[in-house]
């Protein structure tokens, strides 16, 4: 019709026109009908929309949004509008974003705003969210945003779905935050930093609630009454924070809910029976607080019921009968409680779904379980620690899936019984039997595993048994193999030169055996160990496995994954003997080798030098001669070493990591020499010694050493005598700027206020050189650092470099008060710290982490950062540390941190710009992109001081050998740990419990952040500084 009126209008009355104008006049007007027609955003979008968009991608740092300012924002990627040009959608999400959020108060029509998953910082602007009154559903997850949801602010009515999850927020959840929120159906703020308690008046103000995660803050106190009201309420989550009590009377109320999570409190009391009401719960997850008593009698009506995970609390009692009526559970963990009764009686045969029970560490009695291999959907089965007794089961067969299986720490017999049934369970992959079978022979027919058996193990723990006979051939089989464990045990013979042979082989323990013979060469050959392709060939185990490297600790709670333990190989407290072969050298991937308390002879291999990867070295209680290797001292990860206890002879070697082994590494050896053993080791010239010597070169040899003594003690006289008549004596250069009692110092007093530097006065020792304590006969007490290492700089070069670092005056630094040279060591006058290390405190001292209570560390950090501040900021040039760690913080009478050895680097090697071996640092502190030769930053100095924040927090050093591998990297293993929600585990026991536990997790907070993997992403020092000012700054001074 509009065609037809456009067409009769164009034409004049009485006019005809050709057929081929109409048509071209339709062509027109069908351009026309497009362009006017079927394109709804063909304006520009508002103009107040238009600005605040590209106000915010201005505030963006990267990447580009490409938005054009000649372009209708409307047509921008990320943004849709309605009808009238207004934008209603701002969608963004893993767009890697970076930069702040600048307000939006101008878009007053949207309803959309997803900005998830991308690296946006800083706080969001003030009255963010009620300036936004069309919002319903805000998607902010998976940033970087931090600082306190304004007390001002509100949400918008309209709001449906709020997502602040996985941020840096902090302080609490005003219930005024959450008033207006009527139509509100999910609320998710996990893994943040609020505080405070949870808000109360959700319900109220949000009845048609469906998803509450509060998990992984610090939310503490009780959890409030009013979650009843919740009639839709489907899922509340509140794990892993500060939450006690019991839990609330009117959360029973909550008909609909189908998940509970609690987990990582310390929630208390019964487990309500009422809590059967909830007869839509599915997931029920109650593990590590601190609920005792025993499961609800009638728990069986919660028939929907797929997860019940209980673990790890005191709960006591019996299994209650009702239980088997939970037929959809899929996962049962009850372990770590103090359950009892006799485990064979329980009915498990109508738990059809079961694919994971765990009830290791009870008191559960009787005989394994037969009506448990009914449930023929299992995976995995631990029974582990109990009081279990009697055979493994042929029923287990049934068990078709089964892939986990430990019966550890119970008292079962027949293990060739339990072997040849368990060889046909052809998924398995782990099998954890140690500490069962006592005195019984190991199976040694080689028949009991046929080629179709084992295939798929991966894991074997047979320790602690105290098997004897010998490593069984059938092993020979297992070409998956990975993790080997016949520690504890009464073996004898030698070790079979299969072993080697196992492809997949990367964890060996023979430890505490009667093992005799060599170190078979073929041991060399495991190509997880030798071959850079073969320790990359890494599998991850989805199943928790217990720490079975100490199998007699029974007490051991721990559990791991495959993949975080060490490739290794622990033969010590055997009886082997021979030599260490020279080919170990080829296991460069090996972390942890152990041969101690055996009969090994002969020379250290100068080729262990090559196991680069080496973390842990113990070669003590042999019969080894010789000298121990300089080429050691290349190994960068080595972090515990030993010796002790052989027949060594000549210098312990000095630098990289050798500068770090207490004196127990080297005792028991009388023929070592060197400082950790305040025994001076003889100069021989050309490096023989007297014994090689013939009479008649020894007594030429001291002829001419006579002639050289006397002529030497002559001149010394002479030049004495000279010197006391000018009255010159050789003097220390004291700083003019320095305001402190020495105004005059000679070398003569230095060596008299150290007793000619004995070792008597050494305070400490590094990379460096030795420290020694001076004091001066006015009572004055300094440091003398007395430097090893190369002369790298010309006297000249020297005096400039130590004069520009004694302009460094700082109260958190340890001044730098003069120098001076003395038998061509030169020397570095500084401040005495009279309480000397941190580390000493944290580690070392009997008492001395007790009386470092949290005040005081918060101190230590606070003075600590500004005394890197002033290093990275103030003072001119800028000093870049590179060696931060706990050792270099040293403390006064007062506690006060001090920062020591900034800029001894320059004096040593003045000439190596690029990290090199000398200025790595030290493991644990050393930032990860050292290792790709990127040269010294202010920001490798961050990560430092992150390491050097979390020894504050948890007392672990930042690398500990022997342990499981996730726990053995101080970073790793808090990173883990705060991922899993678990933060506040990984505090220093002596600190937990003293109400500082909010500012521990801030501290933690700041701590992780300068630990960031990408060096870009760590915070400056200045950040840092005013971070940790603010912490504690509202505590009440005690009085």
């Amino acid at each position: 019709m509009l065609l037809r009126l456009l067409l009769h209008s164009s034409s004049p009355p009485n006019t005809f026109k050709p057929f081929g104008c109409l048509l071209l006049d339709v062509f027109f007007l069908l351009i026309l009908f497009i362009f006017t027609f079927s394109n709804p955003c063909h304006a520009s979008c508002n103009q107040l929309d238009h600005d605040s968009l590209l106000s915010f991608s201005l505030q963006l740092s990267s990447p580009s949004l490409n938005w054009s300012a000649v372009v209708d924002c409307c047509l921008w990627e990320g943004i849709a509008c309605d009808g009238n040009d207004r934008v209603t959608r701002l969608w963004l999400p893993l767009r890697g974003l970076s930069g702040g959020i600048s307000p939006l108060a101008n878009l007053t029509s949207l309803s959309q705003l997803n900005l998830s998953h991308n690296c946006l910082t800083g706080p969001l602007p003030d009255g963010f969210f009620a300036s936004l009154n069309s919002l319903q559903i805000i998607d902010l997850s998976y940033n970087r945003l931090s600082g306190q949801l304004s007390s001002s602010d509100t949400l918008p009515p309209p709001i449906e779905t709020l997502d602040l999850s996985s941020n840096h927020f902090n302080g609490t959840i005003q219930p005024s935050f959450l008033q207006p929120a009527l139509n509100l159906l999910t609320l998710n703020v996990s893994n943040n930093s609020f505080t405070g308690p949870l808000p109360s008046s959700t319900c109220i103000n949000s009845p048609s609630v469906q998803i509450l995660d509060f998990s992984f803050n610090h939310f503490n106190s009780h959890i409030p009454q009013g979650l009843g009201g919740c009639s839709k309420l489907e899922v509340f989550r509140a794990g892993f924070n500060f939450l006690s009590g019991q839990l609330p009377n009117d959360l029973y109320n909550a008909g609909a809910l189908q998940e509970i999570s609690l987990p990582g409190n310390t929630l208390s009391g019964p487990i309500d029976d009422r809590i059967v009401s909830l007869t839509n719960l599915r997931v029920l997850e109650l593990f590590g607080n601190e609920f005792t008593g025993v499961i609800p009698q009638e728990i069986g009506k919660l028939s929907n019921l797929e997860q019940l995970l209980l673990h790890i609390n005191q709960l006591s009692g019996f299994l209650p009968p009702s239980l088997t009526n939970c037929t959809n559970l899929s996962i049962l963990n009850l372990r770590v409680n103090f359950f009892v009764g006799e485990l064979s009686t329980f009915d498990f045969s109508k738990l059809l779904q079961l694919s994971t029970i765990d009830l290791g560490n009870n008191n559960f009695t009787g005989s394994l379980p037969a009506s448990l291999f009914l449930c023929k959907s299992l995976t995995a089965i631990r029974l582990a620690t109990n009081r279990l007794e009697g055979e493994v089961l042929p029923d287990i067969l049934a068990l078709k899936s089964l892939s986990f299986l430990s019966l550890s720490n119970n008292s079962l017999t027949n293990i060739t019984g339990a072997i040849r049934i368990l060889m046909g369970c052809k998924n398995l992959t782990a099998v954890i039997l140690s500490k069962n079978f006592q005195n019984e022979a190991m199976p040694d027919d080689e028949s009991i595993v046929n080629s179709k058996g084992f295939q798929n193990i991966q894991v074997l723990g047979l320790g602690g048994c105290n098997f004897t006979g010998q490593i069984p051939t059938w092993l020979a089989k297992l070409s998956n193999l990975e993790v080997l464990d016949l520690s504890f045990n009464q073996i004898t013979g030698p070790i079979p030169g299969w072993l080697g042979t196992l492809p997949n082989l990367f964890y060996l323990d023979l430890s505490v055996n009667l093992l005799w013979g060599e170190f078979p060469g073929e041991l060399i050959g495991l190509r997880r160990l030798a071959s850079e392709q073969g320790a990359d060939q890494v599998e991850q185990s989805y199943l928790e496995l217990p720490v079975f490297v100490q199998p007699e600790n029974a007490s051991n709670l721990q559990y791991n994954q495959l993949s975080n333990l060490p490739p290794a190989i622990y033969l010590k407290n055997n009886r082997l003997g021979g030599t260490i072969p020279v080919a170990i050298g080829q296991l460069k991937f090996i972390h942890v080798l152990d041969l101690s308390n055996n009969n090994f002879s002969g020379n250290i291999p100068d080729q262990i030098s090559n196991l680069t990867n080496l973390e842990k070295l113990d070669l003590s209680r042999n019969h080894l001669s010789g000298e121990i290797p300089a080429s050691l001292t290349s190994l960068h990860f080595l972090s515990s070493f030993s010796v002790a206890y052989n027949n060594l002879q000549g210098p312990i070697p000095t630098g990289g990591q050798f500068d770090t082994f207490p004196f127990s590494s080297f005792e028991g050896n009388p023929g070592l020499c060197g400082r950790v053993l305040q025994h001076p080791c003889s100069i021989q010239p050309n490096g023989t010694s007297t014994r090689e010597k013939s009479p008649k070169k020894k007594i030429f040899v001291g002829l001419i050493l006579g002639v050289c003594l006397g002529i030497g003690f002559t001149f010394t006289v002479l030049v004495l005598w000279l010197l006391s008549k000018r009255r010159i004596l050789p003097r220390v250069i004291v700083f003019p700027n320095n305001t402190n009692e020495i105004k005059d110092l000679t070398i003569s007093e230095i060596l008299s206020a150290t007793d000619n530097f004995n070792q008597a006065n050494i305070v400490g020792c590094g990379g460096f050189g030795l420290v020694y304590k001076a004091t001066l006969a006015n009572g004055t007490k300094l440091a003398v650092k007395k430097l090893s290492g190369d002369m790298g700089l010309m006297e000249r070069e020297f005096k400039a470099e130590v004069e520009a670092l004694s302009t460094a005056q700082h109260k958190n630094l340890v001044s730098l008060q003069g120098y001076g040279v003395h038998d061509g060591f030169r020397l570095l006058i500084y401040s005495y710290m009279e309480n000397g290390s941190l580390d000493y405190w944290l580690h070392e001292k009997t008492d001395g982490p007790s009386q470092l209570d949290w005040p005081i560390r918060l101190r230590i950090a606070q003075g600590a950062s500004c005394g890197l501040a002033y290093m990275h900021q103030i003072c001119e040039p800028h000093i870049v540390h590179r060696d931060i760690k706990s050792s270099n913080i040293l403390l006064n009478e007062k506690f006060e941190a001090h920062v020591a050895d900034f800029g001894l680097s320059r004096l040593i090697l003045p000439y190596h710009t690029h990290v090199t071996t000398e200025l790595v640092g030290t493991l644990g502190y050393i930032p990860p992109e050292y290792g790709q030769a990127w040269i010294a930053t202010l920001r490798g100095d961050m990560y430092s001081f992150g390491v050097l924040m979390l020894e504050l927090l948890t007392r672990k050093r930042p690398v500990e050998v022997s342990k499981p591998k996730i726990s053995r990297e101080l970073v790793g293993w808090v990173q883990q740990m705060r991922s899993e929600g678990k933060q506040d585990e990984v505090f220093d026991p002596l600190l937990r419990g003293k109400g500082f536990e909010e500012e521990m997790l801030q501290v933690l907070d700041v701590a992780c952040m300068c630990v960031n993997q990408n060096p870009f992403k760590r915070p400056t020092i200045e950040e840092v500084v005013n971070w940790l000012k603010n912490v504690g700054s509202n505590r009440e001074t005690p009085k």
